[in-house]
C-alpha cells in the first residue's frame, strides 16, 4: 500500500532497534502470543489518494484480492491462513490531511523472514505499491525486535478519524492506523514510539491492561 501504517499501519519508515527492550509496556500474555502466526501482511490493491471518508471505494470488500493474495502466498512455498478486512487511517504529510485506505492484513505460515520478505515484495510490484507492511511476532529481548503490534477492542475508524485530528505529535509520528470493522485497532510501530502509540490509544479510550501487545519485525517492503 501507498504508505501503509497500521495502527496497522504502523509508523515511521524508520524503524529503529533503539529503545528496544526499554520502552514500558506490558508484554502481550503467552497465550496471546501463542496465537501469532509465523508472518503478516498488511497490504491494498489501492493506488489512489482517497481524501474522503465518504468515498464509496472505501466500501470495497477486497474478494478478488484476497484469493490474488492468497495464490501468491501459497505460490512462494507458504501457507495462507485468516484474512481481515481494515479500514486505514492516515495522515500525508505532503498532503497535509487525512487519507483513507481499504485494505486487508494477511496470516501467513510455513514463513521465514526472507520469505516473508519476498511475498511483499511480489505483492508489491503486482499491486503498484509504494510499500507493503510486514510483521513477524518475536520475543521481546530477540535481536531482531524493532517494533510492537497493538491490538485493542472498541475503537472505530471515525474515533481513529478524530484522534488523529486532534493530536498532531500522533499523526506525525505513527502516521495513522487501521481498525477492522469489528472495531478492532491494529497499530505497528517502532519499539522507541511505544510510550507515544500507549498515550495515543489511551485517548482513544484504550484500556491498556487489556491491550494485546506483540513484539517483533516490523518491515516496508517496496
Amino acid at each position: 500500500m501507498k504508505r501503509l501504517r497500521v495502527l496497522v499501519v504502523a509508523g515511521v519508515l524508520a524503524l529503529g532497534t533503539a529503545g528496544a527492550g526499554t520502552a514500558q509496556a506490558s508484554p502481550a500474555p503467552p497465550a496471546a502470543a501463542s496465537t501469532c502466526p509465523a508472518g503478516e501482511v498488511f497490504a491494498t490493491d489501492n493506488t489512489a489518494v482517497i481524501t474522503d471518508p465518504g468515498d464509496p471505494r472505501l466500501k470495497t470488500p477486497l474478494i478478488r484480492f484476497d484469493r490474488e493474495v492468497r495464490r501468491i502466498i501459497e505460490a512462494n512455498g507458504a501457507s495462507a491462513g485468516r484474512s481481515t478486512l481494515l479500514d486505514g487511517v492516515f495522515w500525508s504529510a505532503d498532503l497535509k490531511q487525512t487519507t483513507y485506505e481499504r485494505s486487508r492484513e494477511f496470516d501467513v505460515n510455513r514463513v521465514g523472514r526472507d520469505g516473508l520478505h519476498h511475498i511483499a515484495g511480489v505483492i508489491a510490484k503486482q499491486y503498484h505499491q509504494e510499500s507493503v507492511l510486514t510483521f513477524r511476532c518475536l520475543p521481546r529481548t530477540s535481536p531482531e525486535t524493532d517494533s510492537v503490534e497493538i491490538r485493542a477492542s472498541g475503537v472505530s475508524a471515525a474515533r481513529l478519524r478524530e484522534a488523529l485530528a486532534a493530536d498532531p505529535q500522533a499523526r506525525e509520528e505513527l502516521g495513522g492506523g487501521s481498525v477492522t470493522l469489528g472495531g478492532r485497532l491494529i497499530l505497528v510501530a517502532p519499539v522507541a514510539d511505544l510510550p507515544l502509540a500507549r498515550r495515543f490509544t489511551a485517548g482513544l479510550g484504550v484500556d491498556w491492561n487489556k491491550a494485546e501487545v506483540r513484539y517483533g519485525d516490523g518491515e516496508f517492503v517496496s
